[in-house]
């Protein structure tokens, strides 16, 4: 199958909601930013490049000013809260989590306290007061307790459930974490797109897209390149910034709830 026929379905899509004069949003996050590197050097060319406005999740007990310095060069970029030192607590055997039940609420919410105020401090209005959770779990418990200690917005991986936050999900991750740890076959990350395009259709949730700059392969960095390529090609697509979602959420948020 060459490239082009891998890519149609995407195309039609996208004209389908030309044709209904509607938007297809899309919104890009990537995890684990700490330090400035050549790969993340990369993903900001490329998505400056395409006018594609990324949310960075950044590791506060990882990050100093390196990272400060290097994102006011880049003004399209917004900063979240990814935990704290992205360290797991689970026992062996169980699915890693830093935010799970295994130590005290207070702890884990003192370091998430702790998380924010650090990544603020050094980004300023760059950073989004936003929780991107380690491995895209959190212990349901502490959700509600996110506003008191100052965030506005949750972001993890799959469908929305109420929360007492804004919630901004990703959908579509590119990487194979349980296969080959590169990217995913490019054929069934259109198949995703396309599906998660026609459940917003619908009503659903805009495509959040998932990257991982620091493990990118190649054909992760060529898949990212060619789906801004067809989303510039179409008048129908817009890639939104996390505040703007985070707004959107804010309304349908319900206190108390997970």
């Amino acid at each position: 199958m060459t490239s082009d026929q891998i890519w149609q379905p995407l195309v039609e899509e996208l004209a389908r909601w030309q044709r209904a004069d509607r938007k297809a949003e899309f919104w890009l996050r990537d995890d684990d930013a700490v330090d400035p590197t050549p790969a993340l050097d990369r993903l900001l060319d490329l998505t400056r490049e395409f006018a594609v406005a990324p949310t960075l999740a950044v590791i506060p007990a990882l990050t100093d000013e390196k990272l400060v310095v290097r994102l006011d060069e880049a003004p399209h970029v917004t900063v979240a809260i990814h935990g704290w030192a992205h360290r797991n607590h689970a026992p062996e055997g169980q699915k890693k989590q830093e935010l799970g039940a295994h130590r005290p609420r207070e702890a884990v919410l003192d370091d998430l306290a702790r998380g924010l105020s650090r990544v603020s401090g050094l980004h300023g209005a760059r950073a989004v007061p936003m929780l991107v959770p380690p491995w895209n779990r959190i212990d349901p418990g502490l959700v509600a307790e996110l506003g008191s200690i100052g965030f506005a917005a949750m972001s993890v991986f799959g469908p929305p459930k109420p929360a007492s936050v804004a919630v901004v999900n990703s959908n579509v991750d590119i990487m194979d974490w349980h296969g080959t740890r590169g990217c995913r076959d490019h054929g069934l990350l259109v198949q995703a797109i396309v599906a998660q395009l026609q459940h917003a259709f619908d009503g659903g949730e805009p495509v959040g897209l998932l990257t991982h700059h620091l493990v990118h392969d190649e054909s992760a960095w060529l898949f990212l390149e060619r789906l801004f390529t067809v989303a510039a090609q179409s008048e129908a697509c817009a890639w939104l910034p996390i505040r703007a979602l985070i707004g959107r959420s804010a309304g349908t948020a319900n206190p108390g709830k997970m």
